[in-house]
């Protein structure tokens, strides 16, 4: 077992078992969450809305460690989508509040775990206080290299790439024949990052939601019905487990005499 794993997993139990089967060597670079139930999860607890986005945020807390503890690079977590803006006024204000105290809990964990946290949407119609908030742990986790957790506030997938031809334009006249996809995601907000293995989808919904569309092109795809704030260590490690048994081609043909 990983070292990192020791005394953080439970012997004996399902956990251990899944961890005793994973390759470390393996592991998928990037993964990317699309965090949905919270709402149902609430309702199915006649609580309020807002009680499954603090729910929500607990079950952030927990994969955030166990990515860092099994040895995942980057952590792409979908947190506020463009249409989101469309819920009540009052169930957005509180996301927002949500998510500032959220981040001023957890900056002393983030560097005590050497996470990096780098946010990516549109950061303009975000409420100024949050802004100054993610701005300042983004400055604060900034040299650190355990883990790098992008949020994404404000994202729409289709908005990022329009976003990205209108900053490739406005850095100058490229030749069309010298325009690639590697000079055309340099411009897109998760520049430098790896694109995503593993795209993982809470709730059973099947979709995925605007979410990282040009960088998921070769993702593998993992749908579960648990809702987000029920989403565990265990569910990361049976999605991490499913991903290393599949055969990824990337469109070429494997020979059946050599391994996946």
């Amino acid at each position: 077992m990983r070292e990192s794993l020791r005394g953080y997993i439970k012997p004996g139990g399902e956990e251990e078992s899944l961890v005793r089967q994973i390759d470390f060597s393996r592991l998928p670079r990037h993964i990317a969450v699309i965090m949905d139930g919270n709402g149902r999860w609430a309702r199915s607890r006649n609580l309020p809305r807002i009680e499954g986005h603090r729910a929500g945020s607990k079950a952030v807390r927990e994969i955030v460690e166990a990515s860092t503890r099994i040895g995942i690079q980057v952590l792409s977590l979908y947190a506020f989508s463009r249409e989101n803006w469309k819920r009540p006024r009052a169930e957005v204000n509180r996301l927002w509040t949500l998510l500032r105290e959220f981040l001023k809990r957890e900056d002393k964990n983030l560097m005590k775990n050497g996470v990096r946290l780098r946010v990516i949407g549109r950061r303009e119609d975000i409420p100024q206080a949050v802004v100054r908030e993610f701005e300042r742990v983004e400055a604060l986790t900034r040299a650190n290299n355990r883990l790098t957790v992008a949020l994404a506030l404000n994202y729409g997938g289709r908005t990022e790439i329009v976003d990205a031809a209108r900053r490739l334009l406005a850095a100058g006249p490229v030749p069309a024949g010298e325009l690639d996809e590697a000079g055309f995601a340099r411009y897109l907000y998760t520049d430098g990052l790896p694109d995503p293995d593993l795209l993982i989808r809470t709730s059973g919904e099947m979709r995925i939601s605007n979410f990282l569309l040009w960088q998921i092109a070769y993702a593998e795809l993992w749908v579960t019905p648990v809702f987000w704030p029920d989403f565990r260590r265990l569910h990361l490690l049976q999605a991490i487990l499913d991903f290393q048994r599949r055969e990824r081609r990337f469109g070429d043909i494997q020979d059946p005499g050599t391994s996946a």
